[in-house]
């Protein structure tokens, strides 16, 4: 980790130097991650926030982390997968693309694409929040209130669509039943 002077708590923000792209920038951290990194225990005359007994830094944290992966059961995880997890969480809270480009330090926006993966429970929800919408503007009012049936898997094969007229489609079920 980042040497002492290189971490400002107060501002909320770790000054990156020598980053993989050679260049410098700063990394805006949160309230949880200011909390856990004033509860480490310190070594007052080391400069590094991350250090043994010696005062020395450690080194590659490769086996801490392979270690909690063991004990926690996880596999064919890597550390590097942890800024995938962080870009699609952002993106699935509603977090624009820019800021995840900014707080990945990415130079490109396709790079940031490609961290950025949406969870298929995410893009149903998606779809499903176009359907409420589309809802509100397509079906009159009256005819919502009185909709109370609900789309599961349990009932999909018993319900017909329906539209003014009346049936457009039925299910199979219906279709060998109710001909």
């Amino acid at each position: 980790m980042a040497r002492g002077a290189e971490v400002d708590l107060r501002q909320k923000i770790v000054y990156i130097y020598n980053s993989k792209s050679g260049k410098s920038h700063k990394v805006d951290i949160n309230d949880w991650l200011v909390e856990t990194l004033i509860r480490v225990r310190k070594q007052p005359e080391s400069p590094y926030v991350f250090c043994n007994k010696d005062e020395k830094p450690y080194g590659d944290i490769r086996k801490s982390f392979d270690n909690a992966k063991r004990r926690a059961g996880i596999k064919d995880f890597r550390f590097h997968d942890l800024r995938h997890t962080f870009a699609s969480h952002l993106v699935m809270a509603g977090v624009d693309l820019k800021t995840v480009q900014e707080l990945l330090g990415h130079q490109t926006y396709q790079m940031t694409l490609r961290y950025s993966h949406l969870s298929p429970d995410h893009r149903r929800r998606a779809v499903n929040i176009f359907c409420r919408r589309m809802d509100t503007i397509w079906t009159p009012k009256e005819k919502r209130e009185k909709s109370t049936e609900k789309f599961t898997s349990e009932n999909f094969d018993q319900i017909s669509i329906l539209d003014d007229e009346g049936p457009i489609a039925q299910s199979a079920e219906h279709r060998t039943h109710n001909p």
